[in-house]
């Protein structure tokens, strides 16, 4: 393992480039709501240190429980083209919330009004404290207030009205606030866009889907090797590409969450179109991936990653595969090590002998 690696949360540096996730085309006009699935599985499994992180360096307020941020930074990272304001659900359509809502990972399912209350919810409280129980602290403006936003009528006493948004936080109970368990978990689980899908059909190979876990990511020895692999023998490239290649190696941990996806997408094969589509979701993320050392490099380490997964490797990835890579990393980092031991041991020993 190269001394420079660390490890970062890295998941969340490049949003923004949509990858046509089509998941509702039911807006009047017939737009689609298309989204950054890569990015969006990455908020899902986020921690809340990582999660603050992310929001710290998009100018975004990092305050609030994880559930809270969470949803924040799906609204302002992955819905930001939406106007999610209270005026902007009203607007929505049925179908439209229950997939604005799906993309939440919330409950979506219910009324056109139970979805419409749900998302504002959602977006303006946290769950653990907007409770009935709290409730009984607000005043009548507040109560009123709250019923506007939840549509229910506006008539009556504090208690009538505080009993009204009781019936819409009990009616909602468990539908918004915190995402699905499965979502935490897993992640997402989607289909490749109209681009990804492409590139699978014109796979020449023919391969049989196997029986593997691809959601998992890889152990943390296999990142430090991948990292390892990737900067091999920087000083005898060109400054530029010595720079591109440090670049492409800091993402090494989003690198191995994209091939789980890619091998997700297709069934666990690994062959010339997969390589392909990493690329060019390399690209569309903005690293630099021009140089055709880069790119060799890159897919070379990909399709090691791949195996150890459990993909099945077509023929040309057997041939152009990483290990050699991996074995030169590991002969190489090794024999470092242990001469940098053997000379601090000698250099203990001559003082010993002084």
């Amino acid at each position: 393992m190269a001394t420079k690696y660390a490890p970062q949360n890295r998941y969340f540096c490049d949003f923004g480039h949509a990858m046509d996730m089509t998941i509702v085309s039911s807006r009047e006009g017939g737009g689609r709501l298309n989204y950054d699935a890569s990015s969006l599985d990455s908020l899902y499994r986020g921690r809340l240190v990582e999660l603050r992180e992310l929001a710290e360096s998009r100018n975004i307020s990092k305050g609030g429980s994880v559930e809270v941020l969470r949803a924040r930074l799906i609204q302002n990272l992955v819905l930001e083209d939406l106007d999610l304001s209270w005026d902007g659900i009203q607007t929505m359509s049925h179908n439209e919330l229950g997939g604005i809502l799906k993309v939440f990972g919330i409950k979506s399912s219910g009324s056109q009004r139970e979805r419409r209350q749900r998302l504002w919810l959602h977006l303006n409280f946290d769950s653990r404290r907007m409770t009935i129980e709290r409730l009984a602290e607000m005043d009548r403006d507040d109560l009123h207030e709250l019923c506007v936003r939840l549509e229910t009528p506006l008539t009556g006493n504090r208690t009538v009205l505080m009993g009204r948004v009781a019936g819409v936080l009990t009616n909602q109970l468990n539908g918004w606030g915190r995402i699905k368990k499965s979502l935490k978990r897993n992640g997402v689980s989607f289909s490749l866009g109209s681009v990804e899908k492409e590139a699978l059909a014109n796979n020449e190979e023919e391969f049989v889907p196997v029986d593997a876990d691809f959601h998992s990511d890889s152990p943390i020895a296999v990142i430090e090797d991948a990292y390892d692999s990737l900067i091999l023998g920087l000083d005898t490239l060109e400054p530029v590409i010595q720079e591109d290649l440090r670049t492409v190696a800091t993402f090494v941990e989003d690198i191995d969450r994209i091939i789980g996806t890619i091998l997700r997408g297709s069934g666990g094969a690994w062959g010339e179109s997969q390589k392909e589509l990493l690329l060019r979701l390399s690209k569309r993320r903005g690293w630099p991936v021009n140089e055709e050392i880069v790119r060799s490099r890159l897919t070379r380490v990909a399709t090691d990653i791949a195996e150890i997964k459990g993909a099945k490797i077509g023929e040309f990835g057997k041939v152009n595969g990483n290990s050699f890579l991996r074995e030169q990393v590991s002969s190489d980092v090794s024999r470092n090590r242990i001469s940098e031991k053997l000379s601090v041991v000698d250099s203990i020993l001559q003082d010993s002998k002084n």
